[in-house]
């Protein structure tokens, strides 16, 4: 073989090896449609509810590895290839790269094997993570990707995932959330439960089941504090249904004339004698 001219060079290989090129080509092909037919059969069986789409995805993502090793073996065999080859070659290039990467990517991988089996989260869920909501789009071996509101996509090493404490508010759980408001000593707290109910029935989204309710949760200096508690299940929709709640308690407290402006201390000198 003439190295001087390296495309005669390529295709007199290829033409001496060309039984192997074409057993390799069809390989490939082969393992491609071995994986798409068992893709489209994992997607069938989660569209009939009869797989999670977690576990679906995590299949998906086996079967994908499993035909790329199964195909790489075949090729490397093909051409004489042997393990004790390529686990020379992976000795000699394994101490730079492993010593350098490794560490990192295999303790990542680890971790992305334990959210894959523990399963904190699902493909969907919305989570609170770092002081963000995110939706869950891949859990991969090493990063897990989420969309955050923003709409930009963030990758996290796995690794990070459980060193960090994660709100999971899934996909239609039932959550609550709350609204907190003050109002004066000299204002009956019927009425003010009764104007914050009222707020609550308001809007739409909010469930009549469990039912909200209004506690007294703090006596302030001035004022006293009450929450008002709703449930939700749409998860997707969350900021929607709180700005949603926040609005129709301002409003209906307006209506009702109920001031739900924290008090502050007016100290009035009143003139006397010269003194103050």
């Amino acid at each position: 073989m003439d190295l001087s001219d390296p495309i005669g060079a390529l295709g007199e290989w290829v033409l001496s090896n060309l039984d192997k090129v074409f057993f390799s080509v069809v390989t490939i092909i082969i393992g491609f449609i071995i994986y798409k037919a068992i893709s489209k059969e994992i997607k069938r069986l989660k569209e009939k509810n009869r797989l999670e789409e977690h576990l679906a995805y995590t299949l998906d993502r086996i079967v994908k590895w499993l035909v790329f090793l199964v195909i790489l073996s075949v090729i490397l065999m093909l051409f004489g290839v042997t393990l004790g080859i390529v686990s020379g070659l992976l000795t000699i290039l394994g101490g730079t790269i492993i010593g350098f990467a490794a560490i990192n990517t295999i303790g990542n991988a680890i971790a992305g094997l334990i959210v894959m089996t523990s399963r904190p989260f699902r493909v969907g869920d919305r989570i609170f993570f770092n002081g963000k909501f995110a939706d869950i789009i891949a859990i991969e071996l090493i990063y897990t990707k989420m969309l955050t509101l923003d709409n930009v996509m963030v990758s996290v090493p796995n690794q990070e995932l459980l060193k960090t404490e994660i709100d999971n508010y899934g996909k239609k759980n039932v959550v609550r959330r709350q609204v907190v408001v003050t109002a004066g000593f000299e204002v009956e707290s019927k009425e003010v439960k009764r104007i914050l109910m009222e707020a609550a029935k308001k809007v739409s989204k909010v469930l009549e089941k469990p039912e909200p309710y209004v506690r007294i949760t703090q006596f302030q200096n001035f004022a006293v504090e009450y929450t008002l508690y709703v449930f939700v299940n749409e998860i997707k929709k969350l900021r929607e249904i709180d700005a949603e709640i926040f609005e129709s308690v301002l409003e209906t407290c307006r209506v009702n004339k109920l001031d739900i402006s924290t008090p502050s201390l007016h100290i009035i000198r009143k003139k006397d004698n010269g003194t103050l």
